[in-house]
């Protein structure tokens, strides 16, 4: 694996285009739900770990933003991947626009405050509670970790079982953006439960996202 991540910064490994889209779908897959993950555990902490929480919108440990976060950065930076200081400061200002929009966009025009920096702990450098120094610097530390770890894995895969890796990435793709389209566009259209109410109903300790 190792010789392969050193293959994958120094040559332009070739694929089709349902490969790609199967590789896109893999890291939309991956990012969303490590973002998921990430938040778990930030927010015990922030709790004074005293208590776990749920976070995202969906049935499915899957957090959007960072689905689309990561996307967009392996489309910016995978050209430039033999620099990784590149890729650190390029993901940063990145993702920062990216929490910034996404955060604005929801308060002001979905009446949903996702997330709150003035109410978290390390929020130096925060900017109307939408950014802080210290969410993008951890982007940019997964940006590291997505472009020289999980991308040469989905490419390694990608490359050794060609057909299955297509199929297996495309199916789990689906079953996770139906989950988050039922949830964010169903859901309000016929008036269904959502993710969160039912997790609330069952007891889940739920921060809503």
């Amino acid at each position: 694996m190792i010789k392969y991540i050193k293959n994958y910064i120094n040559n332009d490994i070739k694929f089709d285009k349902k490969t790609k889209l199967a590789i896109i779908c893999l890291i939309i897959v991956i990012s969303g739900i490590f973002g998921w993950l990430y938040e778990f555990i930030f927010y015990f902490f922030n709790s004074g770990m005293k208590q776990f929480y749920y976070r995202g919108a969906n049935f499915l440990p899957w957090i959007n933003i960072y689905a689309i976060g990561a996307v967009v950065i392996f489309l910016l930076t995978y050209k430039k991947r033999k620099h990784p200081v590149y890729i650190f400061l390029i993901s940063i200002i990145a993702s920062g626009i990216i929490e910034y929009i996404g955060g604005y966009y929801m308060e002001h025009f979905n009446d949903v405050r996702c997330w709150n920096y003035d109410e978290e702990i390390l929020n130096f450098g925060n900017i109307n509670g939408y950014v802080c120094l210290r969410s993008v610097l951890i982007f940019g530390i997964m940006s590291l970790l997505l472009m020289y770890l999980i991308v040469p894995l989905c490419f390694y895969l990608a490359n050794k079982f060609k057909k299955t890796f297509r199929i297996l990435s495309y199916v789990l793709c689906f079953i996770f953006l139906t989950d988050e389209l039922y949830n964010l566009v169903f859901a309000n259209i016929f008036s269904l439960p959502r993710a969160s109410s039912i997790y609330k109903m069952l007891g889940f300790k739920y921060l809503y996202f």
